[in-house]
């Protein structure tokens, strides 16, 4: 069916009667920062502690818009005995955005998460050479990154988590381990101390007793006597003395 004449003129004036008819919204950039889509691709943020110099992403890079280099340290071992190893250390980590399509190629091969999409985009220069970011300003756009979205309810959680939480967990139950241990053994002297106070307390009440127990025999204190002033008392327990005659003419004498 051949299209009536005038029909594409129509739907275009249609769609400008509806513009005409809505509120125009002015973007008040720079003054007012714009809503961006959490996924924007603005540019590539390095976190350079993850980054092992594995040189995938620079050989992936359908650009060649990536440059590395690094240098070899020699690691002592970490136990006596064992083998020194070799790391590689990171010495420069550049990205020239005046070549790099925005394909996010880099950021999908790198298997230790270096690299994450940022939606900064104010990075304009007057000189194309200065586009050429090192890994200091590449840092400082890291902390621009937006967090990565909630897990479904039934999903698996990630397995850098899950080690994470297991080793903060392991930690945790070894220093309550330590501070109920520390916490028995102060419980432990405090009841030491105090049979050792009971003990000496007891030792302290049976030594009066004890004394006059061993008392030597003879030697107690007699009890009082009736007998007139000057008079020697006899002490219990010891025979009386016999009785003295008294004085007279013996028999035969005048």
């Amino acid at each position: 069916m051949a299209p009536i004449p005038g029909s594409g003129l129509a739907k275009g004036l249609a769609v400008t009667l509806r513009t005409m008819t809505k509120k125009t919204v002015t973007a008040q950039y720079p003054d007012v920062q714009p809503e961006l889509p959490p996924r924007t691709r603005g540019v590539i943020a390095l976190f350079e502690e993850n980054c092992t110099v594995c040189m995938l992403c620079a050989r992936e890079c359908p650009d060649w818009c990536i440059y590395i280099d690094s240098h070899k340290e020699t690691v002592p071992p970490a136990a006596p005995g064992g083998r020194e190893r070799s790391r590689n250390v990171l010495d420069r980590f550049a990205i020239d955005f005046s070549l790099c399509m925005y394909c996010g190629i880099c950021i999908e091969v790198c298997p230790f998460d270096a690299l994450f999409w940022t939606p900064e985009f104010e990075y304009a220069e007057t000189d194309i050479h200065e586009l050429t970011h090192e890994r200091d300003k590449l840092r400082e756009w890291m902390w621009t990154v937006p967090a990565p979205p909630a897990l479904d309810p039934g999903a698996e959680e990630p397995k850098e988590i899950a080690a994470a939480r297991k080793t903060a967990d392991k930690l945790a139950a070894e220093q309550t381990a330590k501070a109920e241990a520390a916490q028995a053994e102060a419980a432990q002297a405090e009841a030491a101390q105090a049979e050792a106070a009971q003990a000496e307390a007891a030792q302290a009440e049976a030594a009066p007793a004890a004394r006059d127990e061993t008392a030597p025999a003879g030697r107690t204190q007699a009890p009082p006597s009736d007998s007139a002033p000057g008079e020697q008392a006899v002490p219990s327990g010891e025979p009386e003395p016999p009785a003295t005659p008294p004085s007279g003419p013996k028999e035969g004498q005048s």
